[in-house]
């Protein structure tokens, strides 16, 4: 079996990283554990340096994108190792046990190149989700009514999970494992959207070098959604984020045609003009 390392992408969220630190250090399934401080703007940094070990490595990525932070690892870990497997991790997450983590090592394989638990965001449950269409993308910045589709086409039946191991099109970004190989064969991941849409583009492009994305469904994590995103970016700069890496998604990786990118953009106007008077009523 490679060796696991366990990494997690900290900004300016030391409690919260130091947490989870807390809740896995003594994994024995974890070779060692890697803090990616992803060029936060309080003390993060040199507070995580001081809880550095023989078994927890702190370094600082100059660049704050999520996709930039699990690539900074890899390159490190790269350093010792030839081959590998690595968790990707939020800091906003709870993992029950250490036989959790060695199921999910155990899954990956030649074909498959990134495996997911169940994620419980208070309490609902997320089995990964299909990748979507250009249509399927307009529809879900329809003001109002854009969570209608969401629901319906970015979440797999109840009755999907069949197996313990399930192949499905994208698993969630918050918590996964990838392994080198698969992170080597797509020449790591694209770094050009923040906090959005990063799982989407990955599937993509490990499908196109022949790697499968599974969920075993005998896992399970807590994800504390958006603790460690809402203490630093507000509600309509997440939003702004959002729609561009969206946009960028849609048209690097979709080929919309040209109606369909002007449809995006006419919904795009009208949500974050609709959030921003939102926002002027609830102040």
């Amino acid at each position: 079996m490679k060796k696991l390392y366990f990494t997690i992408i900290n900004y300016n969220d030391y409690k919260t990283t130091k947490t989870l630190i807390d809740n896995i250090k003594d994994y024995k399934s974890i070779y060692k554990i890697i803090v990616v401080d992803n060029n936060s703007t309080d003390d993060s940094y040199p507070n995580l340096k001081k809880i550095e070990s023989k078994k927890i490595n702190v370094i600082k990525n100059k660049n704050s994108s999520y996709a930039s932070g699990i690539n900074y690892a890899a390159k490190y870990i790269f350093k010792e190792e030839k081959e590998f497997n690595m968790v990707v991790s939020n800091s906003d997450i709870i993992i029950r046990n250490d036989n959790d983590l060695k199921m999910l090592n155990n899954d990956l394989g030649e074909s498959i190149g990134v495996v997911g638990p169940i994620i419980n965001t208070h309490g609902e449950k997320s089995c990964g989700w299909p990748i979507t269409t250009p249509n399927k993308e307009i529809l879900f910045n329809i003001p109002l009514i854009s969570r209608y589709f969401r629901n319906k086409y970015l979440k797999y039946p109840n009755n999907y999970l069949k197996n313990d191991v399930t192949e499905v099109d994208a698993v969630s970004g918050c918590f996964f494992v990838i392994s080198s190989n698969a992170l080597k064969a797509i020449d790591y991941l694209d770094e050009n959207t923040h906090l959005y849409y990063e799982e989407n583009i990955l599937s993509i492009r490990l499908r196109k070098k022949g790697y499968k994305e599974v969920v075993d469904k005998r896992v399970e994590v807590i994800h504390n959604h958006s603790v460690s995103i809402d203490k630093s970016v507000s509600r309509i700069n997440k939003f702004k984020e959002l729609k561009k890496s969206q946009k960028y998604y849609v048209y690097n990786y979709l080929k919309p045609n040209i109606i369909q990118k002007f449809l995006l953009f006419l919904m795009n106007k009208l949500s974050l003009l609709i959030l921003h008077i939102r926002c002027l009523f609830s102040k």
